[in-house]
């Protein structure tokens, strides 16, 4: 099978840079799948589960909270907003975090918005985590 290299990055590391088989990433518009040899395309991300498969065959997750995705040919770069591979996601935090965003929704003077977005990252946290 042909590969390409994957690199995931958020603001303040590289998560992922790895040779990698396929993926399947979380666009605005419905997931979508690339294979190496892909026509170049760009996309925005929304909140989501990364899902690649690796060079040894096995399947990887990474949390995504938004960003960008760039395919060309033998590369695929993610900038994302806020990225996690799932063994490194802290579920107690996750859950503390979704407790959190729930309670926030309850205050008067809140922002909807805001509070429904943190609560969908906690939520995605948890599932790509298998929580």
């Amino acid at each position: 099978m042909s590969m390409f290299q994957l690199s995931v990055v958020s603001p303040d590391r590289i998560v992922v840079d790895e040779v990698a088989e396929s993926l399947v990433a979380p666009g605005v518009e419905g997931y979508f799948g690339i294979l190496a040899g892909h026509e170049p395309f760009v996309s925005q991300l929304k909140i989501g589960a990364l899902k690649f498969r690796d060079a040894g065959g096995r399947d990887q997750k990474v949390a995504v909270a938004g960003g960008f995705l760039e395919a060309s040919g033998d590369r695929v770069i993610v900038l994302a907003d806020a990225a996690e591979r799932a063994e490194e996601i802290d579920i107690e935090r996750a859950r503390a975090a979704l407790e959190r965003a729930r309670k926030r929704l309850e205050e008067k003077d809140v922002n909807i918005v805001r509070a429904q977005a943190a609560i969908e990252r906690a939520l995605n946290r948890l599932k790509v985590a298998g929580a």
